[in-house]
């Protein structure tokens, strides 16, 4: 089984969608606007330059899921969907996922963002494997925590292992797509590394290594 994985933000979609749940939480007045956009945008620049801290930014972005059922979350989460994710969805990217499923590979999103938000977004994409980073639930609500290692930098490796080792899979032959130079952990891991339409500091290694870099964007 040769697996293809594929980053999810700024890759399969044109955006980042955990970003782009922050800016949902804020036009739909569900959190402080001022105070919740500064600090999204805060992290999402710390994200772009490498310095994030996952614990702290996950503290953060799993705070709202904390504070309503979860029946709320899901409607709010449809009409997340509908408003600011499938503007994202980009034709390249479901042309390569579907070459990829034409050769038998066995298909794979692999992103930090939280499993909640990335969730129906695979379904959308018709990806049937997803490692996402897991918030905890007890009792049907949403604790703020987190479940396991989030699926971020050498976390995907990981837990990409752990994926593997339970269903006797290997990385032999393996594609593995992304834009972010966090991902570099992974893509040197795999076969078939392919920068996509990467930031400066990904596409730099990618060039020095010689990898494809390819653009997706519509």
């Amino acid at each position: 089984m040769t697996l293809a994985l594929f980053d999810l933000d700024n890759t399969l979609l044109a955006g980042d969608s955990d970003h782009a749940w922050g800016e949902f939480l804020v036009e739909e007045g569900i959190v402080d606007e001022a105070e919740h956009r500064r600090a999204n945008d805060r992290f999402y620049q710390e994200y772009l330059n490498g310095e994030l801290d996952i614990f702290h930014y996950l503290r953060f972005a799993l705070a709202p899921l904390t504070r309503y059922p979860m029946d709320e979350l899901l409607a709010w989460r449809a009409t997340f969907m509908e408003r600011k994710v499938l503007p994202m969805l980009q034709n390249k990217a479901q042309a390569l996922l579907d070459r990829h499923r034409q050769q038998g590979h066995t298909l794979m999103i692999i992103t930090a963002t939280n499993r909640f938000v990335t969730e129906p977004i695979a379904e959308r994409l018709g990806v049937e494997h997803l490692i996402a980073t897991d918030p905890e639930i007890v009792d049907g609500r949403f604790t703020g925590e987190v479940e396991g290692v989030p699926s971020f930098r050498e976390g995907k490796v990981t837990r990409l292992n752990h994926w593997m080792d339970s269903r006797r899979q290997s990385l032999d032959g393996a594609w593995f797509y992304s834009d972010s130079h966090n991902d570099a952990p992974l893509l040197q891991a795999v076969d078939h590394p392919v920068a996509v339409d990467p930031d400066p500091t990904l596409e730099a290694l990618a060039r020095a290594s010689g990898w494809p870099v390819i653009s997706l964007r519509d």
